[in-house]
């Protein structure tokens, strides 16, 4: 069975990257197309993932040189949980920390400069993902092919109990088609139709016997589209394989089985060439252990996904790898010729330079409120107070006979006369 949703997916977060993404695929569709005559979501899907990452390549290059830096920097981190190893009392742990923020400081290096890319990467993924399982929502140009057969569809009498009766057949699993207006219904058959299986055009024959001429032309430029070495991109290769087994198609069964074996081994090769920030560490240091577990989980994690998800998505974790490979290649041979002294020397000069700013700002702020407390301790001199009482008594004076001030007046006297 094969799952979707109907029209873009609406998400508040991954939704709008994915119209992005879709934006950049139409682009890429319609380039390929007016240039070159190619017809092909595979090809874009790889030319999507080589711009995504030429743009993160800046980030990729901080995140090795954040690697070699933490080679650098890892025995002094270890000497630092040596010396409080069995302190565990608040103050030690404090300063723990605060010998290790300097350390980290000293060499320039960021906390979080290893999960900005994944930070990146994962949304990136999600969404594209939305993409990939319904590209006609997305990609104008290719809702455009189904649009003819669509109108055709919609144009039979009773269509919408036939279609109801085809979805129920086609191995396509959705709650219900959507026939609230002319929109959502030409909307919900293309996206049902472009999750077809192999089989299901001929179901659709059966059920639409006298469209068959233009569901033949349509599902010929929808495997066009989608072709990949022959597999069809917007199943996935569980889906294939069951179509293979039923034909008796074991070419079918091998390229649908082979994608996510790719997918697992170019996710291995790319972690091999990936630089061990965390070697020199040792078995205790926990951030090394939790890299080595991610490491063995994460091209397993590919191996079993790729099974389940449309074969698109897993041509794009493919193309990633080998992309990441390539960069690896590069940047391992920059690395080592690297002078890391010169480096951490400028950073070490950009930390002095930020804490004396951050010296100057808080001295300026010491002193603002050493005036303050000034102006508010400064005591009144007395030719102040004595001018103040009398101006007071110049206004007791000129009281208006019988006004509350007059009476408080006489109340003030009559306490003073009985207190002498």
């Amino acid at each position: 069975m094969t799952e979707i949703i109907l029209t873009q997916y609406p998400g508040r977060f991954i939704g709008p990257v994915a119209k992005l993404i879709g934006y950049i695929m139409n682009a890429l569709y319609s380039f390929l197309d007016s240039a070159f005559g190619i017809q092909n979501i595979a090809l874009c899907i790889i030319l999507f993932t080589v711009i995504i990452y030429l743009l993160m390549f800046p980030l990729t290059y901080k995140q090795q040189k954040f690697s070699r830096l933490s080679q650098e920097m890892s025995p002094e981190i270890n000497a630092i949980r040596e010396k409080y190893k069995n302190k565990k009392d608040q103050v030690s742990m404090q300063k723990m920390n605060e010998e290790t923020q300097m350390v980290y400081e000293k060499y320039g290096v960021s906390t979080m400069g290893s999960c900005v890319q994944l930070l990146i990467n994962f949304p990136i993924l999600l969404a594209m993902y939305q993409v990939i399982r319904n590209i006609p929502a997305y990609v104008s140009s290719v809702k455009e092919i189904y649009t003819p057969l669509v109108e055709k569809i919609m144009g039979v009498s009773g269509f919408q109990d036939t279609m109801t009766e085809f979805l129920k057949e086609s191995g396509v699993s959705i709650a219900s088609l959507n026939f609230e207006n002319s929109t959502a219904t030409a909307n919900s058959i293309i996206d049902v139709l472009y999750a077809l299986p192999g089989q299901g055009w001929e179901l659709l024959k059966d059920s639409f016997a006298g469209l068959t001429e233009i569901i033949n032309s349509t599902e010929a430029a929808v495997v066009h589209m989608n072709n990949f070495f022959g597999i069809n991109i917007a199943n996935s290769p569980m889906n294939l394989i069951g179509t293979g087994w039923g034909n008796k198609d074991f070419l079918l069964i091998f390229g649908a089985i082979l994608i996510p074996l790719i997918s697992y081994g170019s996710q291995v090769l790319n972690i091999k060439l990936m630089p061990n920030a965390g070697a020199s560490g040792g078995d205790n240091d926990a951030m090394a252990r939790q890299m080595k577990t991610m490491n063995t989980i994460m091209p397993l994690f590919s191996l079993f996904m790729v099974f389940s998800v449309p074969v698109g998505l897993g041509i794009y974790w493919i193309s990633g790898s080998v992309i990441r490979c390539i960069q690896q290649l590069i940047l391992n041979r920059y690395m080592k010729n690297l002078d890391l002294e010169v480096i951490i020397e400028k950073n070490k000069e950009k930390a002095k330079k930020k804490k004396e700013k951050q010296g100057v700002y808080e001295s300026q702020i010491a002193n603002a409120a050493r005036l303050n407390t000034r102006k508010i301790a400064e005591p009144v001199s007395t030719a102040e107070k004595e001018a103040k009482i009398r101006e007071r008594e110049e206004y007791s004076r000129t009281a208006r006979k019988g006004s509350l001030l007059e009476k408080a007046n006489m109340v003030k006297e009559f306490n003073e006369r009985n207190n002498k």
